[in-house]
């Protein structure tokens, strides 16, 4: 066996989203901060990414997350989310996965009860507040970055459905939020294909109509992502994000829960101090509080807590031959 790189990493799930952590091996990232090394992943050689989260090493369900020292030395650490798409600015989910990793493998002491740790991300520092007990995190907290309504009841015409109306919004990415039943879809999983068709097409549509950009990190632009989002009896918020190159969020999905709860808001429909059970297409669930207001630009903003849980389920370690036709992996959407 002959490998031209070498990585480790730690396998985790959030609610049944997994987020590996790299733990060893990974090169280094032009960029004097995480900003400019989100910028480089974005903009430069991606072969690491393609690598991580593409087949044959990767899969199209799942993100890799590369940590690196933090910036401010008041921060535990900084991560980026490779996903099979590009890298993004932040994810809940792999908040909830890396800051797990950090404490239940011991990079950053685990005591008794809360434990904050803190996570530089191109999108703001994320404060995680982990809940230990025996040397598991039983749960974590996330603040996210501050979440606003860009505009409510957007029209998108020339669907195969007809003309829908979707809210978009920032969560720490931006999102195109449809409520399924405009479709005649449920959150289920057996219509999650459909769900996916669906998504995947509705975001090329917006991705060619609509210029959406953050107001203080520009490079933070365009839909992301499209989330379906419904209600259960017991009402809790359903909600599917769906992903390329064809696959549905495991989880209830954090950024996409942060820019639901600023729509929310933005109808009336919670308060600051408000929260409510959002459910997953697997029956997972996030906790989400509203926990006050601020402004981004000229925006009015929510603070969102997102809380959920993560568990380790293994450790192993990847590398490259150089011979290999497909170190650069490669994605098909037959997912």
């Amino acid at each position: 066996m002959h490998w031209s790189q070498t990585l480790q990493l730690i396998d985790v799930h959030a609610e049944g989203e997994i987020g590996r952590v790299i733990t060893g091996g990974q090169p280094v990232i032009p960029g004097v901060n995480i900003y400019e090394k989100f910028r480089y992943l974005n903009s430069g050689n991606d072969d690491l990414r393609r690598m991580l989260v593409l087949e044959p090493r990767g899969a199209a369900a799942g993100s890799a997350n590369l940590l690196f020292p933090p910036d401010n030395p008041e921060n535990h650490a900084g991560f980026i989310v490779l996903q099979p798409d590009q890298a993004h600015a932040s994810s809940g989910s792999n908040s909830i996965c890396v800051t797990t990793a950090l404490l239940e493998t011991g990079m950053v002491e685990m005591h008794e009860g809360e434990n904050i740790v803190r996570l530089e991300t191109a999108a703001g520092v994320v404060v995680a507040r982990a809940q230990c007990k025996g040397g598991k995190c039983v749960s974590v907290s996330l603040s996210m970055p501050a979440s606003y309504v860009e505009e409510l009841d957007h029209e998108i015409s020339e669907t195969q459905w007809g003309m829908l109306t979707a809210d978009i919004a920032y969560g720490g990415v931006f999102y195109a939020i449809l409520d399924a039943d405009q479709l005649g879809l449920k959150i289920e999983p057996a219509q999650a294909r459909d769900l996916v068709v669906a998504g995947m097409e509705i975001k090329n549509i917006l991705n060619q109509s609509l210029k959406v950009s953050h107001p203080e990190n520009p490079d933070i632009n365009g839909i992301a992502y499209v989330m379906f989002r419904g209600q259960d009896e017991d009402g809790a918020i359903r909600t599917a994000t769906t992903m390329w190159p064809g696959r549905l969020d495991r989880s209830p999905c954090g950024t996409g829960n942060s820019a639901n709860l600023a729509i929310r808001a933005a109808r009336g429909e919670v308060a600051e101090g408000d929260n409510y059970t959002s459910r997953s297409t697997i029956g997972s669930e996030f906790n989400v509080k509203h926990s006050g207001a601020t402004m981004v630009g000229n925006k009015q903003a929510v603070l969102p807590i997102i809380t959920g849980s993560g568990w380790i389920f293994g450790m192993h370690q990847i590398g490259v031959d150089p011979t290999d036709p497909f170190a650069k992996g490669f994605a098909l959407t037959d997912t």
